[in-house]
């Protein structure tokens, strides 16, 4: 038992830190544990929130006539409840929670490829939450649903919908850092001899999660984008006063919002299958069927979001080609089904916590799949599509389908996070408590879907057919559930209280995370492993080889160093998108047009003076960053590729602009084939594009050459090249501002699709311009403060291909915008 009990790295009592040590040090860390700790524990406060705003629901809708919670307030509990339930729990616990804490631990590796990077966006999604926090402050929470959908979102009775948008923009960013962060750690970074073929399998539920939301999420974010606009400036596509398509931004937000179901699935069924494996004793039954069918879901969950829009009016072969796509992709989902029942079948399974968890999801995932099925269906959608049965179908897939391998993770790998087992007769309270609660709560509210009752109403009539006992046995349900989660909390609690004892292989696992220490040193792992991976399971494959691990010296040992820059950068985002929420850069409102700056109301000349402030601040976080070395010393580091991990980082968040732009842009392209955007007679001047068009170009055979320089140690010429890719980016900026101040005036985009699609676009990507400029702006300060030598090569190659992508995406809008 050799490689199964490997002897701790570190002694099991710590000494003891102040709270404001504690707190610093979470600020600055960039321990992968500490930032998944940071996101298990932001995600379970979302969780309770929004738990408790459920139960508020179902305590409305218990009895007909009810007075307790109506109209706004009802609306706005709705939106809250979903928003935190999708976006700050089901979403980052398995992705980001358990992806932190778990993966580069799978993966024999001591953190994640970019520490810092991973820093930052922790915090953003912390402030993001924060930020919507404030909003209930400053007006009250926004009532349009999570869909948000056009116009409702713009509707000026409405208030909270800027936050919203801001909110998940910057959470969107958060997300988008971390998936391209996994992904560089996957490719890059994987323990000597790890194939990708021999990646335990939540490694590659990560890794295709991460590929799935870089895809998907320019969708939401467009959508999200778009609203922001409409309110702030007046700019739409959907707006048909000037004739914009409504419908469109159901589709640019189903195109992220449908996928983002898969998004909350499919790293709980890499949690499922571990819990699977482990507690069998036995391989992972079909692990190569697995892997594929988690990459097809991937591929087919991105074409079927028009299911969600059966009803309004699509044409008919539209309809009939998504039909067909979401009955394709309920294939890899059942396939993965099979695989957790076959990896069980004939197993000496143990009956754990995590187990029952397991066998839970199993059973409850199965009757949401099917409904889903059904829901596919385009007969059956049009008679059940605003009624309750999608209520119970989406919370039975989600709440008592994925969250159960949320919670089946938490006991599963509780002992190696803290050194502590949770109780397990609290644990089997806690489990008969949810799977009883939500069967009490989902059922009848299928039922009450099939007998009429519409979803998203906060009451109803006395007197139809079993409508008040089903809904009064639903928000029995709903306190049930209310009674788990307090037991879950409860033995969470009881559990941090005791000394730490668990082995550092409790419960006798096979992947690499069991040779570490429970909980692990900051260093992960004193040993090194052996270089043959035979299966996904090595240490069941070691121990029968007799090999063994290599001790190493913790003193050898070199992790990134703390910083505070990533934290300040992470706060003048928050104080960014509360001056964007609440402020803007002028007083200025579609309905009235520029006013004078101090006429407005004072908290938006707050909010404004806010956002102005948080720009030095963000700069002053990002360049204090980029001020300081990753490793204090020089480090050899592990790629298995000729990239290095900065590279591989902007290259897979690419992905994601792509994505952003690639959305925008074929909804304006519609707009124009459909004759709704038609161009005005005074459009930019093509000449204008075309020397914009050579400036930009230009610089990106500059700042390659500047990278050319950089490697071949020519660093007088490195400089020289960053400060004249500068100039030439400030060139462009001023020629742009020139041209939208003239366009601006000569007509009016409030009233002009075609211009208001220009102002969108061609605006963003000046914005673009911008970060790709202070993107540029940081190996340009690295080089004159000689942070970049031979060791440290600063961030020089990500800003580098990241200009480039600016600049491919400026030729595209000149073919659409100036050439067609």
């Amino acid at each position: 038992m050799t490689i199964q009990h490997a002897p701790p790295s570190q002694p099991v009592t710590a000494p003891r830190h102040s709270v404001w040590e504690v707190i610093k040090d979470y600020m600055m860390t960039t321990d992968h544990k500490k930032i998944g700790t940071l996101y298990i524990g932001t995600s379970i406060l979302g969780f309770a929130i929004a738990g408790l705003l459920a139960v508020a629901i179902r305590l409305q809708l218990a009895l007909p006539n009810n007075t307790f919670l109506v109209g706004t307030g009802y609306n706005q509990v709705l939106t809250l409840h979903a928003a935190l339930m999708i976006f700050f729990f089901l979403i980052p616990i398995g992705l980001f929670g358990f992806g932190n804490w778990i993966l580069p631990l799978q993966l024999g590796v001591r953190d994640v490829a970019l520490p810092r990077v991973n820093t930052f966006a922790v915090w953003l999604f912390i402030f993001s939450l924060i930020l919507v926090v404030l909003g209930l402050a400053n007006g009250g929470a926004p009532s349009v649903g999570w869909t948000f959908y056009y116009p409702l979102s713009v509707d000026a009775n409405q208030t909270g919908v800027s936050v919203l948008m801001v909110a998940l923009t910057l959470n969107g960013i958060a997300s988008l850092l971390g998936s391209a962060n996994f992904a560089a750690t996957v490719v890059n970074m994987r323990a000597p001899g790890m194939s990708l073929w021999k990646m335990p399998i939540f490694a590659w539920s990560i890794f295709a999660t991460s590929i799935l939301q870089l895809i998907s999420l320019g969708g939401l974010t467009a959508a999200a984008l778009v609203t922001f606009l409409e309110i702030k400036l007046g700019l739409s596509m959907f707006n048909p006063g000037m004739g914009g398509v409504p419908v469109m931004f159901q589709q640019f937000f189903w195109f992220y919002s449908h996928p983002a179901v898969y998004v909350m699935l499919l790293p709980y069924l890499g949690i499922g299958a571990e819990i699977a494996s482990t507690m069998a004793r036995k391989p992972l039954f079909g692990y190569r069927v697995m892997v594929y069918s988690i990459l097809g879901i991937v591929l087919v969950s991105l074409l079927v979001w028009v299911h969600h829009m059966f009803a309004v009016g699509l044409p008919e072969s539209w309809q009939i080609a998504f039909m067909i796509a979401t009955l394709i992709v309920a294939v890899p989902t059942g396939v993965k089904i099979f695989n957790l029942i076959g990896t069980l079948w004939g197993g000496r399974i143990m009956m754990r916590t995590p187990t029952y968890w397991l066998v839970g999801f199993i059973f409850n995932f199965l009757i949401g799949g099917i409904t889903g099925v059904a829901l596919g269906m385009i007969p059956f959608d049009y008679q059940v599509t605003m009624s309750y049965f999608v209520v119970a179908h989406f919370h039975n897939v989600m709440m008592f389908g994925t969250a159960f391998l949320a919670m089946g993770g938490i006991y599963y790998w509780w002992p190696k996070m803290t050194g502590r087992f949770l109780n397990e007769k609290l644990g089997l309270a806690h489990f008969w408590l949810f799977m009883v609660g939500s069967w009490m709560t989902f059922l009848p509210q299928y039922i009450l879907g099939l007998l009429g009752m519409p979803r998203r109403y906060y009451t109803y009539p006395d007197g139809n057919f079993a409508w008040t006992e089903l809904n009064f046995i639903s928000t029995l349900g709903a306190l049930t559930l209310l009674a788990g989660g307090i037991v879950w909390v409860w033995n969470m609690w009881q559990s941090v209280r005791v000394p730490a004892t668990a082995s550092p292989n409790p419960w006798g696992g096979f992947t690499l995370e069991w040779t570490a220490a429970s909980p692990p040193a900051a260093y992960n792992f004193a040993h090194d492993f052996p270089r043959t991976f035979p299966t996904e399971r090595p240490l069941y494959d070691w121990e029968k080889n007799g090999d063994t691990l290599t001790p190493v010296d913790p003193k050898t040992i070199h992790l990134p160093q703390d910083s505070w820059g990533p934290f300040i950068t992470a706060v003048g985002m928050l104080l960014m998108g509360y001056g964007l929420s609440f402020g803007w850069f002028t007083n200025y409102t579609p309905a009235d047009g520029l006013r004078p700056f101090f006429s407005a109301a004072p908290g938006h000349v707050f909010a404004s003076i806010v956002l102005y402030l948080s720009i030095p601040l963000f700069l002053y976080g990002l360049f204090k960053w980029a001020g300081t070395p990753e490793y204090k010393e020089p480090t050899e580091h592990h790629f298995l590729t000729k990239y290095d991990n900065g590279f591989l980082g902007m290259a897979w968040f690419i992905i994601s602009e792509v994505g952003l732009f690639g959305v925008l842009i074929a909804g304006y392209v519609y707009l124009r084939i459909s004759g709704h955007a038609e161009p005005p007679a005074l459009r930019p001047n093509i000449w204008l594009a075309a020397l914009n068009t050579l400036i930009l170009v230009s610089s990106s055979f500059v700042i390659h050459r500047a990278e050319q320089d950089n490697h071949h140690g020519k660093v007088t010429r490195f400089r020289i090249g960053l400060f004249v890719t500068l100039l030439l980016g400030a060139l462009f900026m001023l020629f742009q501002v020139y041209e939208f101040s003239l366009f601006g005036h000569e007509s009016d985009w409030r009233q002009n699709l075609w211009q208001s699609c220009f102002f969108t676009i061609v605006g963003l990507h000046g914005l673009h311009i911008l970060i790709g400029g202070t993107g540029v702006a940081l190996p340009y300060f690295q080089a004159m403060t000689g942070k970049i030598d031979k060791h440290n090569h600063g961030s020089i190659t990500p800003a580098s291909l990241y200009w480039h992508l600016v600049d491919v995406v400026w030729l595209f809008i000149v073919a659409i915008f100036y050439a067609w």
